[in-house]
């Protein structure tokens, strides 16, 4: 049928993922780096996600398409075991996590069971920091501070330190860092400092830790890009965490 639905263009989208929570339907995914749209179906093409895109990659067009079909809808986001939006009435699948609200994945409230607390045997007390500098806040780090100087350099979405207990030591431990948050602050900066800094610093290797929400992808586009930009072999690597601390495969 000929009706409206959204289009991604591939060439503008830079994978930040910014898109993916902001569509209740759950008709946009990231799929090698870029946003597309999961099946025509899913898609209501009211355009929600349009906003959310920083790059401009995302439109509405009239063109022939399969019918929005609210019953797939639902099936989609209970086998992806994601809240159905109020005009919809199935009920989500059973999940682990006890869900307060809808809308952005990073931002959806969540409560899980705490670990049980260290045996008497365990050490107690104050650990060593990791850390090696300050500031830290990518907004705030200059791009030509000595520490950068041949340094290993670990780019952090800001929520990985509170999810991950290990984060000083498996991480932190003689390396160089900056931390931002993708979804809040702007991501177009990021980009730009960071190319900035791997033009001015002798950076030896990136490692980009981030958690495994949606929109988190938008720091570790942002360091992709950057190390594009700045015409450097830059050994990289990225590692997810997910919402209860351990690290994504």
């Amino acid at each position: 049928m000929l009706r409206k639905i959204v289009k991604i263009d591939q060439d503008k989208c830079d994978g930040c993922g910014l898109c993916v929570p902001s569509c209740a339907e759950g008709a946009i995914k990231i799929v090698g780096g870029k946003a597309v749209l999961s099946a025509e179906n899913l898609c209501d093409g009211l355009g929600a996600c349009l906003g959310e895109c920083p790059r401009g990659a995302i439109t509405v067009e009239e063109r022939e398409a399969d019918e929005f079909d609210e019953a797939a809808v639902e099936r989609h986001l209970v086998a992806e075991g994601k809240p159905v939006p109020g005009h919809h009435h199935a009920a989500p699948a059973p999940a682990q996590h006890h869900h307060h609200g809808g809308g952005c994945p990073g931002s959806r409230a969540m409560s899980f069971a705490r670990p049980q607390a260290a045996a008497a045997s365990e050490p107690t007390g104050s650990r060593q920091s990791q850390l090696a500098q300050w500031p830290v806040q990518l907004h705030l780090v200059s791009t030509s501070a000595p520490y950068f100087q041949g340094a290993d350099l670990l780019i952090t979405a800001d929520c990985v330190p509170v999810a991950y207990a290990g984060y000083h030591e498996d991480f932190l431990k003689g390396r160089a860092v900056v931390m931002g948050c993708p979804k809040l602050d702007d991501n177009q900066f990021y980009q730009q400092k960071l190319t900035e800094l791997f033009i001015r610093s002798d950076i030896k290797s990136v490692t980009v830790l981030k958690m495994e929400v949606p929109c988190c992808g938008g720091i570790a586009a942002a360091a992709r890009q950057a190390v594009a930009a700045s015409g450097k072999q830059i050994p990289y690597n990225e590692v997810t965490i997910g919402i209860q601390g351990q690290i994504k495969k």
